[in-house]
């Protein structure tokens, strides 16, 4: 094999339109641009999100609230769903995310116990954050809540 014979596969790639080569190419005289107007002329046409003159939708609509590109985000799990874990069981991220437990948050730093639901079993949870009643309900079931960094 030699870089010379190499190509690209069948239906890989497609022929460039030729614009304005006559009129028996289907693409002469105007090159599909139609006859004069803004789109027609070199480097016409209109910005992106400009509605022709009138109030844009971005400026239309009421602005509320903030978006902190601080913040830190927690993928949140409740008591209740460790509910059918076995006892003895380690529970952090990988088991969580790898018995779908959660739906993951894009961007999440750890994991945060809320304390929703009741615990039986004694589990040890490894989290970045407790809530005071999920800690309480881990250790009051006889469990460990560990923070993990």
């Amino acid at each position: 094999m030699r870089i010379d014979t190499l190509s690209p596969a069948e239906g890989a790639t497609k022929r460039t339109k030729r614009l304005g080569r006559g009129i028996g190419s289907g693409h002469g005289k105007t090159s599909c641009k139609g006859h004069k107007g803004q789109w027609a002329r070199s480097g016409g046409g209109v910005r992106p999100g400009f509605e022709g003159g009138q109030m844009p939708y971005a400026r239309r609509i009421p602005k509320r609230g903030f978006h902190n590109k601080w913040a830190t985000h927690y993928t949140i799990i409740n008591i209740s769903q460790l509910a059918d874990v076995p006892a003895g069981t380690v529970v952090d991220w990988e088991y969580v995310t790898e018995n779908s437990l959660t739906k993951s948050v894009k961007n999440s730093v750890g994991l945060k116990v809320l304390g929703n639901g009741e615990l039986k079993a004694a589990l040890t949870v490894k989290a970045a954050k407790f809530s005071e009643t999920a800690k309480s309900a881990i250790e009051a079931a006889g469990g460990k809540a560990e923070i993990v960094e």
